[in-house]
């Protein structure tokens, strides 16, 4: 039962006050009346400074270990927005302490490490839950609900592309380029933007993968020591592809997916939704115009331009109760994350193989462990 449901607000402590803690989450909390955030953690003075202008009344603390030694029993949950390197740890310890845990993707820079959280979850009885938020974008929104419907039938491949002109610049009282440094990210424009793409990937499909390939590039070695070109292909149960391409040295901003069903084909481009579908044949012959084709088109605004995301974080955050409420602590979305940085992991492999194609599957431990 959350702390809600009995009428009490739900009592979070947030680890990280950079872009994505103070811009997207923060906001997004400021907006609801069943949670409040009453500490923030940060190791920048500078970043501490700035919490009263938002959180007046939240505690402030200058690293992690202190929050959760000082707030032990005060608070519900975490929600850990830190750079990578330190997810694992913190969960790990909010888990010690009986705290349920919210957290940036992705949930950890190694497969071990994200194994482990979901035991811990499991053993504990505490939510991990990641902030899988592409899901809960209006026009994500949208593909999801036409591939339920059956419109377009089982989708049979899936083409996601990731164009960015530049690697996201963290805040500039700390190390605005810490995405860059594998130290800080674990990895490059893999690891930061690919839990999106195959998180995605898993709904539309309907699967986990069971092989990848992968490809990366760096084209300034000089200055840092991660990727930022990133193409993969994903091999599915059935036969089905997924085509990955995630980059930082783009022209533009913009995603851009392609789903391709048996009856028809969706197609977004940023906001813009073009549905294909299938009328009757007419004869046997397609290649001779057999099929025609109703085709609709949707704009669906869906703020993409916005990094912090703010306007999607309460759907998932909604999902992240309801996950408390169920007792569902290691459930469908952990073990997402957990898929996800097992694909990453291994695609780098590949990369560092001459692209051979490698295999998935190890099952993520624990599982979806519920209240009888």
């Amino acid at each position: 039962m959350t702390a809600s449901a009995t009428g009490r607000r739900l009592r979070g402590a947030l680890v990280g006050y950079g872009f994505i803690g103070a811009q997207g989450h923060v906001p997004a909390y400021l907006k609801r009346r069943d949670v409040e955030i009453v500490a923030v953690a940060d190791s920048c003075a500078g970043r501490r400074a700035l919490v009263p202008a938002l959180l007046p009344h939240a505690a402030i603390y200058d690293s992690a270990d202190a929050l959760l030694s000082a707030e032990k029993g005060r608070i519900d949950f975490v929600d850990i927005a830190t750079p990578p390197c330190d997810h694992a740890a913190i969960a790990r310890r909010a888990f010690e302490l009986g705290l349920h845990v919210l957290c940036e993707k992705p949930l950890a820079t190694r497969l071990a490490d994200a194994a482990g959280l979901l035991e811990q979850a499991a053993k504990t009885r505490r939510v991990l839950f990641p902030c899988h938020i592409y899901t809960h974008a209006p026009v994500v929104s949208a593909i999801t609900e036409i591939i339920h419907s059956g419109r377009i039938g089982k989708v049979r491949s899936v083409t996601l592309e990731t164009f960015r002109n530049t690697h996201a610049k963290g805040v500039t009282e700390w190390n605005t380029n810490w995405r860059r440094e594998v130290r800080w990210s674990g990895g490059g424009i893999a690891m930061d933007h690919g839990s999106h793409t195959f998180y995605l990937t898993f709904d539309w499909m309907n699967a986990w993968p069971t092989a990848v390939t992968a490809k990366m590039t760096n084209q300034e070695p000089a200055r840092w020591d991660t990727e930022d070109n990133f193409s993969a292909v994903l091999t599915l149960p059935g036969g089905g592809l997924a085509h990955v391409h995630l980059t930082w040295t783009a022209g533009v901003r913009k995603v851009i997916y392609t789903i391709q069903g048996e009856r028809g084909a969706i197609t977004v481009d940023d906001d813009e939704l073009q549905l294909a579908v299938q009328r009757a044949t007419s004869g046997p012959d397609i290649g001779k115009g057999a099929i025609s084709w109703d085709v609709e088109r949707r704009t669906i605004a869906s703020d993409w331009m916005d990094a912090s995301h703010t306007r999607w974080f309460n759907a998932m955050f909604d999902e992240f109760l309801a996950a408390i409420g169920s007792g569902d602590y290691a459930g469908k979305e952990a073990q997402d994350a957990y898929r996800c940085i097992e694909i990453i992991t291994t695609a780098y492999r590949s990369a560092g193989e001459a692209c051979r194609e490698l295999p998935l599957g190890a099952l993520p431990p624990a599982g979806a462990a519920r209240d009888p």
